[in-house]
């Protein structure tokens, strides 16, 4: 048997293309034909990639003797000529980048997510607490650092960072789903694409992806998304700051809180056009850069080089992210007041008015999410890069 462990592929393909050799191996001469006939179908079943698919064609013609050519040479043929067709026919997206994307890629992928997410939503959980009472309580908080203040005044420097362990457990839910998904989706509609449309219509597999992979995202961040904003955004000393206590009062005023799923709406409206924005804008800023400012080959680049060009895009990509989603957070965390239990967003959103659902807390949002999504893929570029997968994106 040549060369069969050299080929790109998935383990199973190519454990499926051994059976088929060996079986023709062990075959009599006289079985010629029968040989090349499962040569055949192993062909047809490692036709994944044009490069495979051409391999086991020559493995299977290299292999048959001047009697197989005489009595299978129309098989072996066949092989010849079909292999590219078929590969052209079944061409799959997960096989055509330099490391497979299999299960395998797909969970470190969801790992990766983790990290990302997690850790980032959690270390600015101040400016986070601070955000959310601006928009629901403008007055009291008309800005960043004056806001800053009056929390520590009135409830102690301890305060800033409540709802920490809702958004820790809650964003790295979320980020599990968001990026390991999205690389699944992307490879999928790809595929449905074929090779040349899913260049063509790149961005908007992009758009797809990362749309479909943030509904199972939010469904998954909506619990202890209530939690945090509820825990943030209650004056002092009426909500229990404690994870289990206050999953237990939301859980015994659920009429009135909503809870468990009673903000996946408009985490929707919010977060879906946010992710959007945000590996749309990212990908397509990580192509300006390869295509018009590094224009060598991105694997030319040092690791450094490639994560500064990933937090830069990132970065962009975040102020995009926080400009568009900004009036749907506002609604959430509007969602969480006291005042407007049992009102439906209409109502909120005429009584708050609808400049102030755009514009209050724009400027903390823009600084907050510019630096979060930025970090966030450098943390996931990084992660992707240790694990030996590259980083995200090129021309």
């Amino acid at each position: 048997m040549v060369g069969l462990t050299g080929l790109a592929g998935s383990k199973a393909l190519y454990i499926q293309a051994v059976g088929a050799v060996q079986s023709r191996e062990s075959a009599p001469s006289a079985g010629a034909g029968a040989g090349a006939g499962t040569l055949c179908n192993a062909a047809s079943l490692y036709a994944r990639s044009r490069a495979a698919a051409a391999a086991v064609a020559a493995e299977s013609c290299s292999g048959i003797g001047s009697s197989e050519r005489r009595n299978g040479g129309s098989s072996a043929a066949s092989i010849v000529a079909a292999a590219p067709a078929e590969a052209a026919i079944k061409w799959d997206a997960r096989y055509s980048h330099a490391v497979v994307h299999d299960n395998v890629y797909y969970a470190k992928c969801m790992l990766g997510g983790v990290l990302s997410c997690g850790l980032t939503h959690a270390a600015v959980t101040p400016l986070d607490v601070t955000k959310c009472n601006m928009q629901v309580n403008p007055l009291k908080y008309p800005g960043l650092i004056s806001g800053l203040r009056t929390i520590v005044a009135e409830e102690g420097a301890a305060a800033v960072f409540k709802g920490f362990t809702p958004t820790l457990i809650g964003y790295s839910l979320q980020g599990l789903f968001k990026f390991g998904l999205y690389e699944f989706f992307k490879d999928y509609y790809s595929t449905l694409a074929g090779e040349e449309n899913s260049k063509k219509y790149r961005g908007l597999i992009w758009l797809a992806g990362s749309a479909s992979a943030e509904f199972f995202a939010d469904i998954a961040l909506c619990p202890m998304e209530m939690v945090k904003v509820k825990i943030q955004t209650s004056p002092a000393g009426t909500w229990p700051l404690g994870l289990s206590p206050a999953i237990g009062k939301m859980m015994e005023h659920r009429a009135e809180t909503r809870y468990p799923f009673g903000s996946v709406v408009p985490l929707w409206s919010r977060q879906i056009p946010y992710t959007m924005a945000k590996f749309f804008f990212f990908e397509k800023v990580v192509s300006i850069f390869y295509t018009y400012v590094f224009t060598e080959p991105k694997e030319s680049y040092s690791k450094n080089t490639q994560l500064g060009i990933t937090f830069a895009s990132g970065y962009i990509a975040g102020v995009v992210c926080a400009i568009v989603s900004h009036p749907a957070d506002t609604m959430v965390s509007l969602l969480g007041k006291a005042e407007n239990r049992g009102k439906g967003m209409g109502q909120i959103a005429s009584e708050f008015g609808t400049a102030n659902l755009f514009t209050k807390g724009i400027g903390v949002r823009v600084l907050m999410i510019g630096t979060l999504t930025g970090l966030q893929w450098w943390i996931y570029d990084t992660f992707k890069s240790t694990m030996g997968m590259g980083t995200t994106g090129g021309k």
